[in-house]
């Protein structure tokens, strides 16, 4: 039986030994100022450093404190999901390690929350020792994404919030496996506001997003919410279409004004032809990209799979849990 908890805080980790002693103690600055009851959940997204370590010390220093131990990296936002599947609390933040997001907030969230709203997000109104690119392509990221789908997912926004349990249960229900958490808030609905915040540079060590993570990300955003990339592959293909049995015609009148005429061109002729056969790629990528989706849904397999609990043995979640050793 789950313990009696108002807020449950899910930090998901991966080889981040660097800023666990000052996030730990932060977050228990804040929460100790509530005057409630609360827990952290810290989430080992099968970190090859000293993080699980140090997060085990944690769990036996300061029962307060949990670990859900993943068996290998399942990613980010799949770490995040975990942490729900096991929060006790009437609520729960989520909230990254590298403190970037400020724990200093989590009172004013609580507030909103007692006034009624089920979701609180925090909304960068800047975002400080972040590259141009990152802070271009994410701005440019979220405002395709809204114009893509009919979700209104708010811009400017990461998966720092604040939300009730009725909202994690509703979650619960969503078992697909590429997933995009903020993006799947906002599908289920409720009340939702947002609070803003300057988002502050790295504590320590290397961000665990590179181009490659984000793109699959951006990915992942688009086409969980959107088949609108797809009815795109349709038009392009409708409109190349057309330009080629309009390019036929000419190419006849022209053989029937000027029967003797030499035809040149090859080179272009070639540009051409590789431009259609890229974007015919292109559409086929797209489709492969839906197809792949789906062949990973009906695979069936678990989201996670867990290696331990830490302080949190007697919970029961939706997941595959790995058996003691010995």
């Amino acid at each position: 039986m789950m313990e009696n908890i108002l807020l449950s805080v899910i930090v998901p980790m991966y080889n981040e030994e660097e800023v666990i002693p000052e996030t730990y103690n932060r977050l228990k600055k804040v929460l100790d100022g509530l005057g409630e009851s609360y827990e952290i959940i810290f989430i080992n997204d099968g970190s090859k450093d000293r993080t699980r370590e140090m997060l085990i010390d944690l769990c036996e220093k300061d029962k307060t404190v949990k670990l859900i131990d993943f068996a290998r990296n399942f990613g980010h936002q799949v770490a995040i999901t975990a942490g729900m599947d096991y929060a006790a609390g009437q609520c729960m933040v989520i909230i990254d390690g590298d403190l970037q997001d400020p724990p200093e907030l989590i009172p004013d969230m609580l507030k909103l929350w007692r006034q009624g709203y089920d979701v609180v997000y925090g909304k960068r109104k800047a975002r400080q020792g972040e590259t141009f690119f990152k802070k271009f392509t994410a701005k440019v990221f979220y405002r395709v994404l809204r114009a893509l789908t009919d979700i209104n997912i708010p811009v400017d926004t990461g998966d720092f919030r604040l939300i009730d349990r009725r909202v994690s249960e509703a979650l619960k229900q969503l078992p697909e496996r590429n997933r995009y958490v903020r993006g799947l808030m906002s599908w289920v609905g409720f009340r939702q506001t947002a609070i803003e915040f300057e988002r502050s540079e790295r504590f320590a060590g290397e961000t665990k997003y590179p181009l490659k993570k984000m793109i699959k990300l951006a990915m992942d955003g688009i086409m969980s919410f959107s088949y609108k990339p797809l009815k795109f592959a349709s038009w392009i293909g409708s409109i190349l279409s057309v330009l080629s049995f309009i390019y036929l015609v000419v190419v006849l009148i022209q053989r029937l004004i000027f029967p003797h005429s030499t035809q040149s061109g090859w080179a272009s002729l070639i540009a051409v032809s590789l431009f259609f056969n890229g974007i015919t790629l292109l559409m086929l990528g797209i489709i492969g990209e839906y197809i792949g989706r789906i062949y990973d849904e009906a695979k069936g397999r678990p989201l996670y799979i867990l290696s331990e609990l830490k302080n949190m043995e007697d919970r029961t979640g939706p997941r595959f849990r790995m058996s003691k050793r010995g």
